[in-house]
């Protein structure tokens, strides 16, 4: 019964700002409240062994709770992880990195890769078939003449001719290594907008605060970024014990089925499975939410699938038209689909739940009364269901938790005077992470069916047959382009997580460094990303995958022009990103713990 009684003893007495009319004599409130602890402390000794996270929470809906949850408790955090074995080397390049010819080369570095033009379409051939995978040799040769050192130094392996595999060998063969990826490749330019551009989109015009052009800031800033780092640490004369090893691929924006498709089998074939103790990828970034500074480093990916519903019925004149044509029973459809959206919620085992707890925990202009209904929803079903609501009036928060469905792509008819005879439209979904790609498929047949008889359609979902007969005309569910993707695997977190913790204090470190703070100025939580990288191809490789590249996204301007116009970096965000790779390396290096 200690436990029981430090309980009991720690309990606040009532002090005089709470007013006269609710202060209650402290003999009066143990009488009160010493049958509610004996009752917790059974009830908790019962379910002790497992842990407050899978106690019965139909429990707690039903008996009021003492909330004695510290923001640690919420959102626990590491401590600022500073290099002690290289602490030294970490000092000396660090203090080199805010001076006016480090950030002039840095400057060049990014700028003369923008000006190679690698540009990525959808539905390009094989390589060595399309012509326009040939971007990518300039490339290389520009990264070759660029960072001499890295590739005197490194072991380099091009993989389906243009992905990118260096490894630096660490002295010791028996430490997992570090895998750092990025991409050669950028979304085209539409050139209808080039007369929109503040500087040319392959121009890598420098202006004295960012650097400006296609790539600046996806994701040709990770990889130079780390190519800088790996550079500087060479001529600095410090040696790996971890090995490192770099894998950039050449069509991340065309979902990688080139490119890291190519590079996840190779390294598996190379290292094998869980081979690598941490793998870390473009991803999420920093900036203010709700007055605190907050790093969200993906921990997950939801999945994703492009559904197809084509539509046939029979064709004609259009002088003499059907009641519906199967462009109109196709826009029915889709009526339908936006007219019964996936149900949404709150789930605790999710990452967006994990956030949503380091907000409340850390977020000082976060409403008190939703950090409260936040705080309860650990133990509370109905005050999940209250944070829900409240929370779900962002649009942003509710897409994050839930899957989501967007009709991008619609085609149909050939001629103003002739019935369409086939038409059909795209639903992009992304998958939420406690979802399944089987369970998008049933959620769309299902809808679908009541219309399928209403306009006496044969109706085929994902290969099923689900009626047949004579009918007047078809409708056909598919994937539209067969590369269904499953929710990525979610990366341990907590204090017992080796990785999640170097990662954390790794970005504590960073920050406060690139700012000269003392004190802890950021706050680490997990999250997801919205799309897919190219760490799909790379699950078997690691279950510590992290999609972070410690980019400062500030209000959300220094990601402007990401994937449209005028893209650039500010050059401070990219100098303290060069510092995050430097301090990931080394605290990787020294840690005991991977």
């Amino acid at each position: 019964m200690k436990g029981l009684k430090a309980v009991y003893d720690g309990l606040p007495a009532p002090t005089q700002a709470q007013g006269s009319s609710r202060c209650i004599c402290a003999s009066f409130k143990k009488a009160l409240v010493v049958p509610f602890i004996i009752a917790a402390y059974l009830v908790g000794k019962h379910f002790l062994s497992s842990g407050p996270a899978t106690w019965p929470v139909e429990f707690w809906d039903e008996v009021p709770t003492l909330n004695l949850r510290t923001n640690e408790a919420l959102c626990p955090q590491s401590v600022p992880l500073v290099p002690e074995k290289h602490g030294e080397i970490w000092e000396s390049i660090g203090s080199t990195y805010g001076t006016e010819d480090f950030v002039s080369k840095a400057a060049e570095y990014l700028g003369g890769a923008v000006r190679v033009p690698t540009e990525a379409f959808d539905k390009m051939d094989e390589v060595g078939k399309d012509p326009r995978w040939e971007v990518f040799g300039p490339f290389h040769d520009y990264l070759l003449k660029t960072f001499p050192l890295v590739h005197s130094t490194l072991a380099l392996t091009k993989v389906n001719t243009y992905g990118l595999v260096y490894k630096w060998e660490g002295s010791d063969a028996s430490l997992k290594p570090l895998l750092l990826t990025a991409h050669q490749d950028t979304v085209p330019v539409d050139l209808t907008t080039l007369g929109q551009w503040a500087h040319p989109p392959w121009s890598g015009y420098f202006d004295g605060e960012r650097v400006w052009g296609r790539g600046s800031s996806d994701d040709k800033s990770g990889l130079i970024g780390i190519l800088t780092t790996l550079e500087t640490l060479i001529s600095n004369k410090w040696t790996p014990t971890r090995s490192v090893v770099l894998a950039f691929g050449f069509d991340e924006e065309a979902s990688g089925l080139h490119g890291a498709s190519a590079l996840g089998k190779y390294l598996e074939e190379t290292y094998g499975e869980n081979a690598f103790s941490m793998l870390v990828d473009e991803g999420g970034g920093f900036g203010e939410q709700k007055g605190a500074v907050i790093a969200v480093p993906g921990i997950g990916e939801k999945g994703y699938i492009d559904v197809r519903v084509e539509v046939t019925s029979p064709g004609g004149h259009s002088s003499i038209p059907p009641a519906h044509t199967s462009i109109g029973i196709l826009a029915s459809l889709l009526v339908q689909y936006e007219a019964h959206p996936y149900d949404v919620s709150l789930d605790r085992t999710t990452p967006v739940y994990g956030f949503l707890q380091c907000l409340a925990a850390h977020a000082p202009d976060l409403p008190a009364s939703l950090k409260k209904k936040i705080r309860k929803s650990l133990s509370s079903n109905k005050a999940l269901k209250q944070a829900e609501k409240e929370l779900f009036k962002d649009p942003t928060i509710k897409n994050l938790a839930g899957t989501t469905q967007a009709i991008d792509l619609i085609e149909g008819g050939v001629k103003t005077n002739a019935l369409p005879e086939r038409t059909w439209a795209v639903v992009n979904h992304r998958i939420a992470t406690e979802s399944s790609v089987d369970a998008t498929k049933a959620h769309d047949t299902a809808i679908l069916k009541e219309l399928a008889a209403k306009f006496n359609l044969s109706y085929t979902a994902f290969g099923e047959t689900l009626t047949s007969g004579p009918a007047y005309g078809t409708l056909t569910l598919s994937d539209a382009w067969g590369a269904s993707l499953e929710p990525a695997p979610i990366t341990p977190t907590g204090p017992d997580a080796a990785a999640y913790q170097v990662l954390s204090g790794t970005i504590k470190a960073t920050y406060n460094a690139h700012r000269s703070l003392k004190d802890d100025g950021i706050v680490v939580a997990p999250g997801i990303m919205t799309g897919n990288t190219d760490t799909r191809y790379y699950w078997k490789l690691t279950e510590n995958i992290f999609r972070y590249n410690h980019h400062n996204q500030g209000s959300g301007k220094a990601l402007s022009g990401v994937h449209t116009v005028n893209e650039s970096i500010s050059i401070d965000a990219f100098i303290e990103m060069i510092r995050f790779f430097t301090t990931l390396i080394l605290n990787v290096d020294e840690s005991k713990a991977l």
